[in-house]
């Protein structure tokens, strides 16, 4: 799950309606060591990405041709050099921080899949993994067959609200059954030291077997009370004494 620091942000107004400029620096990383840190400034003209310092590369790269005569002039002036500073002291820095402040008020969320159905679908099958009452709201729901990652048939709720400081996000898998396969649930958040995986166990729900249950006893009950009454009106007519006229 990828996390982001946004550490500047710079807004220029040349006229009241027409001209803006403005800049955005983040830190992007996913691991929690922070080694995969990726630093980018990038400069905007009316909504328009005009030059970008991508820490990967090491340098500016221009979008126009304003922006690449500018990535130039930067690229061989001290600039650049401060830029590469940046990523390793503020992003690294600020991420550790960042993350132990999180971590320490972080709540697990409660997971939890079930089958729902869905009219009009292209597939039989319908799965649904839910995650509730988790802070912070960052999440990452995917879906799993037999161990590799499915991408298609999936769609995805925003990490919603509960009103309370914790959220919910629910997560949906169209798909055709096969004997034999493994459907899983993988959930990545701040509170996971590592992403954790759900299986889905295609045995008929607790729910669902009460139900039937219920069902069940219901007919039984039925059967028994019709035999009763059945006997009962037997023997009274067996028992009943025939006066003659």
């Amino acid at each position: 799950m990828n996390k982001s620091l946004a550490i500047f942000l710079h807004l220029h107004s040349f006229s009241a309606d027409v001209y803006y400029r403005y800049r955005m620096s983040r830190c992007i990383y996913s691991s929690s060591n922070i080694s995969d840190m990726v630093y980018f400034d990038n400069y905007y003209f009316n909504k328009y990405l005009f030059i970008q310092f991508d820490s990967t590369l090491g340098r500016f790269v221009g979008f126009n041709e304003y922006g690449m005569k500018l990535a130039e002039f930067w690229n061989n002036g001290t600039f650049v050099h401060e830029e590469r500073d940046i990523g390793d002291w503020f992003c690294k820095g600020n991420a550790e921080i960042f993350d132990s402040s999180i971590i320490d008020k972080s709540v697990k969320p409660k997971v939890k899949l079930s089958s729902v159905s869905q009219a009009g679908g292209r597939h039989p099958a319908v799965l649904m993994c839910s995650a509730y009452e988790f802070y912070p709201p960052h999440i990452k729901v995917s879906w799993l067959r037999d161990g590799k990652l499915m991408t298609s048939e999936v769609t995805s709720t925003m990490e919603k609200a509960d009103g309370d400081w914790y959220y919910q996000i629910h997560s949906e898998l169209e798909y055709s059954p096969k004997s034999g396969e493994k459907i899983s649930c993988m959930v990545e958040h701040a509170s996971f030291s590592k992403p954790m995986i759900y299986d889905w166990d295609p045995s008929l729900p607790e729910s669902e077997r009460n139900k039937i249950a219920i069902g069940a006893f219901g007919l039984v009950l039925g059967i028994i009370i019709s035999a009763a009454g059945l006997i009962y009106y037997k023997k009274k007519s067996t028992g009943r004494i025939l006066v003659p006229q």
